[in-house]
């Protein structure tokens, strides 16, 4: 895949991913505003209800005990206010205090309450005689009238006893107005009126509550009521006819938070939790994607290696071949035995390369049969040394080792284990600029034995320490190849170290040559 597209594929998914959480966080904030603004509104609804039904049962209590139940046009009785009031004015000259102020109402009610009685009278009177002339107005002898007139004259009394009730519903509301909170409304009605309309409408909030005269207290209040809480709602109390009140009633919805949550913590969870796992997924993929794309990179790499590699054999061979044909060298036996050995030593060649990804495709499948056995590990350096220290010696270099190991018994497979040395002693002497000078270190630590391999070569950047072991990974050097290699032997070490239970790691400067550590486990 061309580098541009893939990059922009890249991007371009990204920032659907961005684009898919950023609509889920918004949505998730809406539905919590809209929730809020329902539960806001069902409040305003539950306190408008709660105040509306203390206003009627007030009006309900005062409208029966003043109708005269003796009188067919259900005309006020002329005492009956005055004595109602009177009666219940409170012993001597109560005045009624709340919890922070003395209310205005309370001194109308104690000092002036001889002339809150005339009134009263004097109030009552009128109604009667308002109530009177419509009666009046309104009277005829049923008997001379046919059926249609008889329910239009039941339709005009119900008219009557309605503007009746309105009369005296503005009458009781201005005579009431003179007596205290208290005395109208108990704490314990309004709480059981915001606990029914809460049930009512499914609110699951708990609530305090406070009555307010203009903004002052009233002594009409819950135990835990703030007026700072945020979720505090008022409603006007006890209006008069034209819509006014002195009172207010608040109330704090001390639950409204979980309330609110409540009804989108299960959809907002989902959401998150299923927005979480596409996050995964897509980085799972995005690395997988970008690990697949330099795997390619990498192959691609070993096979223009690999050819390269073998094509200079191919040619060699073809060369001596040739060469073999000429009759004037055939007739000579000495150049003849040396073209075919060059023949059998490029043959040779291409086996060990071939024998080389066969072995990582073996250990990959794991189908490769690991005998072990005892062995010294000194003894299998020794012999691994022996393999290439010819290479080094011709570039003017040494192979030098340093046993400060006493004990070196190891459980290993000769073969595989030689291999390994040999191909990083291989790498010491191919990166090595002038002549290779490679020491070899061994120590005992505890139950484990540790060999170190130190070059004087070319080093590596931290990034290629990191890869150095990967499958068909080489230092990237542009179309510059003077350092043969595929990339697999320290793979293929790594391969059969963590095989017998060992560790290899790489510690290296650029320009200042690397170490090579293997650590292997000891046996008794």
């Amino acid at each position: 895949m061309n580098k541009k597209l893939f990059v922009l594929l890249v991007a371009l998914m990204s920032l659907s991913l961005i684009g898919i959480i950023f609509v889920q966080g918004y949505w998730i904030k809406s539905t919590i505003d809209d929730r809020e603004e329902q539960f806001s509104h069902e409040a305003r609804q539950v306190l408008l209800n709660v105040s509306e039904e203390i206003q009627n049962r007030e009006f309900e209590r005062y409208y029966f005990q003043f109708k005269n139940p003796d009188s067919s046009n259900s005309r006020l009785n002329n005492r009956t206010l005055t004595e109602y009031f009177y009666s219940h004015r409170g012993p001597g000259n109560e005045t009624y205090f709340n919890s922070e102020s003395i209310l205005e109402e309370d001194y109308k009610v104690s000092s002036g309450f001889l002339q809150f009685a005339e009134d009263s009278i004097q109030f009552t009177k009128m109604i009667n005689k308002r109530v009177s002339d419509i009666v009046n107005k309104n009277q005829v002898d049923d008997r001379d009238l046919s059926a249609r007139q008889r329910i239009e004259h039941i339709q005009r009394i119900s008219r009557m006893e309605e503007v009746e009730k309105d009369i005296l519903r503005s009458a009781i509301s201005e005579l009431v107005g003179k007596l205290p909170i208290h005395r109208r409304v108990s704490e314990e009605a309004i709480s059981e009126l915001l606990a029914k309309e809460l049930k009512e409408r499914e609110l699951k909030s708990g609530f305090e509550y406070a009555v307010y005269n203009n903004s002052i207290a009233t002594s009409l209040h819950s135990e835990n009521f703030s007026l700072d809480h945020p979720a505090t709602y008022a409603v006007p109390l006890f209006m008069d006819s034209i819509g006014i009140s002195g009172y207010q009633l608040l109330v704090n919805f001390t639950n409204k938070k979980e309330a609110v949550l409540s009804s989108v913590v299960l959809m907002a969870s989902l959401s998150i939790i299923f927005t979480l796992i596409i996050v995964i997924a897509y980085s799972s993929a995005l690395s997988q994607l970008i690990r697949q794309r330099q795997i390619s990179q990498i192959k691609t790499d070993f096979i223009n290696n690999m050819t390269h590699e073998f094509k200079t054999p191919i040619a060699t061979i073809n060369l001596a071949l040739d060469a073999i044909k000429n009759p004037k060298v055939m007739d000579d036996q000495s150049k003849v035995s040396r073209y075919l050995q060059m023949i059998k030593d490029e043959n040779r060649r291409m086996h060990a390369q071939v024998e080389n990804v066969l072995r990582i495709s073996k250990l990959e499948k794991n189908e490769l049969d690991l005998k072990k056995e005892r062995h010294q590990l000194h003894d299998i350096i020794n012999d691994a040394v022996g393999h290439v220290e010819l290479i080094a010696e011709d570039r003017g270099g040494y192979i030098q080792t340093h046993f400060g190991a006493l004990r070196s018994s190891i459980l290993a497979n000769l073969d595989h284990f030689t291999n390994v040395i040999v191909n990083i002693l291989d790498n010491a002497i191919k990166y090595s600029e002038g002549s290779p000078k490679i020491d070899i270190y061994t120590t005992n630590v505890k139950n484990f034995i540790y060999c170190e391999i130190r070059d004087q070569g070319v080093g590596m950047s931290k990034v290629v320490q990191k890869k150095i072991f990967e499958k068909f990974y080489r230092e990237h050097t542009g179309d510059i190849h003077n350092v043969k290699g595929h990339g697999l032997g320290l793979a293929y070490a790594r391969q059969i170290i963590e095989d017998h239970h060992g560790q290899i790691s790489v510690i290296s400067e650029k320009g200042k040559g690397s170490t090579f550590i293997i650590k292997l486990p000891l046996i008794s």
